[in-house]
């Protein structure tokens, strides 16, 4: 009785069930207006075909199209008008002018270090036309006075990011996919009380999907009476729409605007292994030190604002000229921030980048590997042309089904030269790129639609720095740990299972 209690209050049922209302109400109306009004299945189907068409001239993916062609072409009457309520992108007029306003107020704010454009172009035209695009398409400018180290597993950033917490003076913002309650958060929560009492401006950003089973409803008000100021990203309400899709997947800690952290590492017990969930947790993330902290800090405040309706002056939280601390600084970086609230797809663009401009070698840790046909063919024809390209996913999946679209991806990768290995000990979370021991991204971006098309993601592009050479060694470290994919294990999968993972691998962009 307390369980079938404790389900009727779950909020996910509380939420849920007043969503399928609204779906089977939709279905239900259309189903029968097309029993009874045979000009409402003309009607339906001229939807479908401008659906179609719509489509087809679309800017979007073609993974995503390919996904809604297949069900409107199969169910005319309601795939047409589903997607017409549900599938494009729509920002109203009122979204649109803040998003510009966002934009125009990063640029102000962010700047550009012309010098340093020139430096990298001396060094590597390939490497400033990158820096280029990320600057272009993300309003975030190249750096150097800054450290960056590269820290895996969990419990190394655990230990540094305590260590950096305790040091704050002035503010702490936090933006986390998750926040669980347990070991790590607990032990982040007692040092943001206490700096709230030592004045300290502590805010905290955490998406409400990504904590639908980690945090009570309205966590946030309990954060508030603290004295902690905090936002839900994006509330969990029961109301049928596409902006649910749209969540955010950064990760981003600023401490009085010298250090921050980002990359795969979530707020909770599993990514610093205090909680064995899917075997050993092998994630990884980065410490910036020094002036490209401040990218980071003005993402944060944009999102903060947007969230809030407020129109703060960013600079109070920049650090004053007679305080700028000097960093010891190896090479260049470039944090930037990618939103699916344009038509610029740049983590994918800014991961193709790297991949085609590889000489010697690319190697990737992703969790997922869900692949539009771009990705699969820069991955392949990088790896026919001799650069050594490995990717390392997990061997302990998190979903089975996505998983089963990853390995529905090794068949094409292998025949064509790319090595896939499966992490034996557990699961890989780590997000990070690196080629030719020059360039290297250390992120939240996921090889998967969702990260790349659909979420609020953030990275930091590395150039001749001492942390890539340190994502260099260890992904060959990690690979002593790893099981190698053959084509022979690829095609010793049974017919009806590579049905499965091609059907799924189909509709993967919706899910």
């Amino acid at each position: 009785m307390k369980r079938i209690l404790k389900l009727l209050l779950n909020r996910i049922f509380l939420v849920g069930i007043p969503i399928l209302i609204q779906v089977f109400a939709l279905v239900l109306v259309i189903w029968k207006f097309s029993n009874f009004f045979v000009y409402f299945y003309a009607i339906c189907t001229l939807l479908s075909v401008v659906a179609l068409l719509r489509i087809l001239s679309g800017k979007v993916n073609p993974a995503y199209k390919i996904a809604w062609i297949v069900p409107i072409m199969l169910f005319p009457i309601f795939g047409g008008l589903f997607y017409l309520l549900f599938g494009g992108k729509k920002l109203s007029k009122r979204s649109r002018r803040k998003m510009k306003a966002i934009q125009e107020k990063m640029i102000k704010l962010l700047g550009h270090n012309e010098m340093l454009s020139q430096e990298i172009k001396a060094k590597s035209l390939s490497a400033a036309n990158q820096s280029y695009y990320i600057e272009n398409y993300s309003f975030c400018p190249v750096y150097q006075n800054t450290t960056s180290e590269y820290l895996t597993p969990g419990e190394r950033m655990y230990a540094r990011l305590l260590e950096e917490l305790t040091k704050a003076e002035k503010y702490i913002f936090l933006e986390y996919f998750i926040i669980e309650e347990g070991t790590f958060w607990n032990s982040v929560l007692d040092i943001l009380i206490e700096k709230v009492s030592q004045g300290v401006d502590v805010r905290v950003i955490y998406d409400d999907v990504g904590c639908l089973f980690t945090l009570p409803y309205g966590y946030h008000k309990q954060l508030e009476r603290m004295g902690i100021k905090c936002c839900a990203f994006n509330p969990f309400i029961p109301v049928l729409s596409t902006r649910m899709n749209n969540r955010d997947h950064r990760k981003i800690a600023v401490i009085d605007g010298y250090t921050a952290f980002t990359g795969g590492i979530n707020l909770a017990d599993e990514y610093i292994n205090a909680f064995n969930k899917y075997g050993h947790w092998k994630d990884s993330a980065v410490l910036l030190q020094g002036d490209a902290v401040w990218s980071f800090t003005v993402m944060f405040l944009s999102l903060w604002s947007h969230q809030r309706n407020t129109d703060e002056d960013y600079e109070h939280f920049k650090p004053m000229t007679k305080d700028i601390k000097k960093f010891f600084s190896d090479g260049y970086v470039q944090p930037f921030g990618d939103t699916p609230l344009d038509d610029e797809s740049l983590g994918e663009t800014i991961y193709l980048n790297l991949i085609n401009t590889a000489e010697q070698y690319v190697y990737i840790y992703s969790p997922y590997l869900i692949l539009d046909n771009v990705m699969l063919t820069a991955l392949c024809s990088t790896a026919k042309r001799n650069v050594d390209v490995r990717i390392i996913t997990p061997h302990i999946w998190d979903k089975w089904y996505v998983h089963a679209v990853t390995r529905a991806n090794y068949d094409a990768l292998v025949e064509n030269g790319v090595k896939i290995y499966e992490y034996t000990p557990g699961f890989i979370h780590a997000k990070s790129l690196v080629i030719d021991d020059k360039l290297a991204v250390v992120g939240t971006i996921n090889l998967d639609y969702r990260s790349l098309f659909l979420h609020f993601e953030c990275g930091v592009w590395l150039y001749q720095t001492q942390s890539v050479l340190e994502v260099t060694k260890d992904f060959l470290t990690t690979l002593e740990r790893c099981q190698p994919v053959t084509l022979a294990d690829c095609r010793a999968v049974k017919w009806y299972k590579r049905l499965g993972r091609s059907v799924l691998r189909v509709f993967a962009p919706l899910m």
